[in-house]
């Protein structure tokens, strides 16, 4: 079963907007990703968020298009600066959760799942993206990237 990790949509600048919200942009990006991602059948039981504004509502367009089965809550350890082993540690391969939350933190999390070593980059995340890892088959805790879901290509 697969693990999603979703970096926030873009977010409007502090010297606008000091609570951060989604921008425009933003919002419109993780709706398409969000509907892209339900056309093809993915499917979620929780979808878990940092608690920070611009998380909150990335998470709210995602719940709307992908309807978990066990709702939303914020989770701690997702913000930005948290350690990402502590996520990676209790990683359930069986869960089909969705973390939503922050860079560098995602980023390096991704890492940790994938090569043990959150210093070593594997992916580089987008706002409003998602990446999907799951277990390879025939192993325990190999943690693979299955696929992922962009905004922008190039």
């Amino acid at each position: 079963m697969p693990l999603y990790l979703v970096q926030h949509g873009k977010s409007l600048p502090k010297s606008v907007d000091s609570g951060q919200p989604l921008s425009p942009e933003g919002a419109a990006d993780v709706a398409r990703i969000a509907s892209v991602a339900a056309g093809y059948g993915v499917r979620v039981s929780r979808i878990l968020h940092s608690g920070k504004r611009r998380a909150l509502e990335t998470a709210e367009i995602l719940a709307q298009k992908l309807s978990p089965e066990s709702g939303m809550a914020e989770a701690p350890g997702l913000k930005p600066l948290d350690d990402p082993v502590v996520w990676a540690e209790k990683a359930d391969p069986s869960g089909k959760v969705m973390l939503v939350g922050h860079l560098p933190f995602m980023e390096k999390l991704a890492a940790v799942l994938v090569t043990g070593n959150a210093s070593r980059p594997i992916f580089r995340f987008q706002n409003g993206g998602i990446v999907c890892l799951d277990i390879y088959p025939g192993t325990e805790r190999d943690w693979v990237i299955q696929w992922a879901l962009m905004p922008h290509v190039g």
